[in-house]
């Protein structure tokens, strides 16, 4: 494969996987194509693919003192607002919640889902009795 195919192998896999989410419109997958293969041609593919991930290069986009309120979390990455940020992490970020902490350095404690979510779903498997058990065997009868 010669570097100009894997440069569109590399623009195709992207723009494939930007196009499978549900807010994107033809649109907004165009122009991404046009802009990566723009990038590539100018830059060339290491420098347009290589991930800026690395902890000196990361700046909080929300201030850490209102990275969360009572019902949202704030992604530090991009500054928008979640219930929980696991799942936003690895689908818009690549990152794990270990390198999440890791690369703001977040204490674990720093809590990443909103406390009142946190609040509802443990009164929820309270009410349907998870975590109880009892340590006393029934009685078989005879």
């Amino acid at each position: 494969m010669s570097a100009e195919d894997h440069k569109q192998d590399t623009v195709g896999r992207i723009v494939a996987a930007y196009a499978t989410r549900s807010d994107v419109s033809p649109d907004d997958i165009v122009a991404l194509y046009h802009r990566l293969s723009c990038e590539l041609a100018e830059q060339g593919l290491v420098e347009a693919v290589a991930p800026a991930t690395s902890s000196a290069a990361l700046r909080p986009a929300v201030p850490l003192d209102r990275a969360y309120t009572e019902d949202k979390v704030f992604c530090l990455c991009c500054g928008r607002g979640f219930k929980m940020l696991k799942r936003h992490l690895g689908a818009e970020h690549g990152m794990t919640e270990a390198e999440y902490r890791a690369a703001f350095g977040l204490p674990e404690d720093f809590p990443l889902v909103a406390p009142s979510y946190s609040q509802k779903k443990a009164a929820h498997a309270k009410e349907a009795g998870l975590g109880r058990y009892t340590r006393s065997l029934p009685v078989p009868q005879e």
